[in-house]
């Protein structure tokens, strides 16, 4: 893991730590704070065959996963938040909006986030996705120590609650799982000495520690000790019965900064002499990439090949700060069962996009389902027959039922795939047609731009959805009102059969953008008036909000605990910082407009005032207020629905 960060990315009042333990004698950080971020790379659409590395600028130490239809990427952020970005092609990352998915002010954990990795197991609650992370206290880095969270559910965006420091406030850092035999370990960074060693300890569930940790490896080749004596970030890769773990080898202030393997030749991984040392290292510096390392691996969609991701400088004397730029590219595997993972790509290299990108794609992409209701109708968009085919007509049916809900998931560009919830399938332009009467129906995706939508509001709560390929708009034949009408592409004529709401399914987090909480009602009171802030998840009826229309695409907005009562402004009153409490649901001030973005969150504007849910002072605190405030378009005014 990066030992120091750039002065513009540490809070403010931090220092170098004084601790050799912490691995710091190497780092120049007057050189970090003089490195700029490189500029943002333009967007790339979805539908390209080739991307060039790197995927995202500043970018160190990055985890990165793909699952039920999109890449979720995770890297250090040198702050208090873990930001997550979704996309449903890897290049599309480097437009992905930033989504902060926890945020931490307590002191003893709270800053100086490094090295997320994110894993799915099948854990005491179910199938969730565990965060493990490097955190410490303000001012210094003496105090990193690792940290995990747990998923309410089984999707990477969350929302997360904390479960535990499975080490204690012990120095350690870049924790990573593995499992051999049904067992679950624990691998991670730690120092003894004048060295920093690779170190396996057994685990009882995803966040606790159950026994002894084993040192199974120390730096003792000189190319694990240029500039440090250094052995980190642990990632466990297996094939065909055969464990590796792969390591990170000397100090990352340096151009040598690369990988090494270590293998289970012997029967227990929690013995040293079970794991033998490659003798070189199997990935370094080349074709002008430096400092290569920090990794992970993911799968490509179609399951066939298999990805390293990994930072990487541009220049030999760019060090540990934030020009670590996040790299992927495939790799194979050599015929005595070790991988080959080549030389880093150069960022003039054109690499094909991972196998099945293109698709087809038929998986239950995560994320909040919605009706999606016509204005003239009153009915909903569904698939005919509840058909799971590709080319199923989509037609307009009572709202109720799967096949009438679409999972809305945003492409990273500004546009949307709806999803639908029964099938797996996406919202299709028949044979990307253009023409005034193009059929819509459901396909696997395929990464095309027929498949996808803009979402554009015209009055109320009402939406007009626009497709990419063609720039005609979702319409219901004839203006029909009969169940079973079909529904098409038609030139937008701004009438009342080519306008829509979204309206949200069962009970969801409402999760903060900027720090990934969520709307709580204070100690889940059931009374008029308790207000309502934000918490980290907890799981109580308190957190868990339904949605119900009112008219013209206006919603209340009831928490589980109290069915009865409503999201509302107190007092209605029209105020910017007027707060927003629970309380009863009658009044235009207990009804919301729910308008999603292009960068695939949500605003909520209240129907008397206009004015937007808002997270007071961009507050990441348990207990942060919630209020309303003038639009300012900015994080703080961004919600997710996270179904729960």
């Amino acid at each position: 893991m990066s030992p120091t960060a750039p002065c513009t990315r540490m809070r403010a009042g931090s220092r170098p730590p004084s601790s050799a333990r912490a691995g710091l004698l190497a780092v120049v950080v007057t050189l970090a704070c003089l490195l700029l971020p490189l500029p943002g790379p333009e967007a790339r659409a979805v539908g390209e065959t080739t991307f060039t590395n790197p995927l995202l600028a500043d970018g160190a130490d990055p985890w990165l996963t793909y699952h039920n239809g999109n890449y979720y990427l995770a890297t250090t952020t040198w702050t208090s938040q873990l930001v997550m970005r979704k996309s449903p092609t890897l290049a599309g990352l480097a437009t992905a909006a930033p989504v902060h998915v926890w945020s931490e002010t307590n002191p003893s954990r709270c800053c100086n986030f490094w090295a997320f990795e994110f894993h799915r197991l099948n854990g005491p609650n179910g199938w969730r996705w565990y965060m493990m992370f490097t955190a410490g206290t303000a001012g210094t880095l003496d105090n990193q120590h690792l940290v995990v969270l747990e998923s309410a559910a089984d999707d990477p965006m969350g929302p997360y609650s904390f479960r535990s420091e499975p080490l204690g406030t012990a120095w350690g850092i870049d924790g990573s799982y593995l499992r051999v035999g049904g067992s679950l370990h624990l691998l991670y960074s730690a120092w003894n000495g004048a060295y920093q060693n690779l170190y396996i300890a057994p685990m009882s569930n995803p966040w606790t520690v159950s026994g002894s940790s084993t040192m199974i490896s120390q730096p003792t080749y000189s190319w694990e000790q240029q500039g440090g004596n250094t052995n980190e970030a642990p990632v466990a890769l297996q094939r065909n019965g055969q464990t590796h773990i792969i390591y990170s080898a000397s100090s990352c202030n340096t151009q040598y900064y690369r990988l090494g393997r270590l293998t289970l030749t012997g029967s227990n991984p929690l013995n040293a002499s079970s794991w033998t040392k490659a003798s070189s290292p199997v990935f370094q510096a080349a074709n002008g990439v430096y400092g290569p390392g920090h990794n992970g691996f993911f799968t490509s969609p179609d399951g066939t090949q298999e990805w390293i991701v990994y930072h990487g400088n541009a220049t030999s004397g760019q060090g540990c700060g934030s020009t670590r730029s996040t790299r992927a590219q495939s790799f194979t595997w050599n015929s005595d069962g070790t991988p080959n993972f080549g030389s880093p790509a150069s960022t003039s290299t054109s690499l094909a996009v991972p196998s099945g990108e293109h698709g087809p794609i038929t998986t239950a992409v995560r994320g909040a389902a919605y009706q999606v209701a016509n204005r003239n109708s009153g009915l909903c968009l569904g698939v005919a027959s509840s058909s799971t085919a590709d080319g199923a007509n989509v037609a307009q049916a009572p709202c109720g039922g799967t096949a009438n809900q679409w999972v809305l998931d945003p492409t990273a560009d500004g546009y949307y795939r709806l999803v639908n919830s029964h099938s797996g399938k996406a919202l299709d332009a028949a044979d990307c047609g253009t023409a005034d009467g193009t059929d819509v129906r459901q396909w696997a995706w395929l990464d095309n731009a027929c498949q996808q939508w803009q979402l554009t509001p015209t009055t109320d709560g009402w939406f007009r959805l626009t497709n990419r390929s063609s720039g005609k708009v979702l319409d219901v034949s004839n203006c029909g009102t009969a169940s079973g009408t079909n529904v098409r592409l038609w030139s937008s004529l701004g009438n009342t059969c080519q306008e829509w709401r979204l309206g949200p399914v069962g009970t969801s987090a409402v999760a903060s953008t900027q720090s990934g909480k969520v709307l709580d009602v204070t100690n889940c009171s059931t009374a008029a008036g308790a207000d309502v802030r934000q918490w980290e998840w907890l799981g109580s009826g308190c957190q868990r909000w339904s949605f119900t229309h009112t008219d013209n695409g206006y919603y209340r907005i009831s928490p589980s605990s109290s069915t009865t009562s409503c999201l509302i402004v107190s007092g209605a009153s029209t105020a910017d910082g007027a707060g927003v409490v629970q309380g009863a649901c009658s009044g235009a001030n207990s009804q919301w407009r729910l308008a999603p973005l292009a960068d695939g969150s949500v605003r909520l504007l209240a129907r008397h005032s206009g004015k937007a849910l808002d997270l007071s002072n961009c507050g990441l605190a348990n207990g942060s207020d919630i209020a309303q405030w003038a639009w300012l378009d900015n994080i703080c005014q961004r919600f997710h629905l996270l179904p729960v």
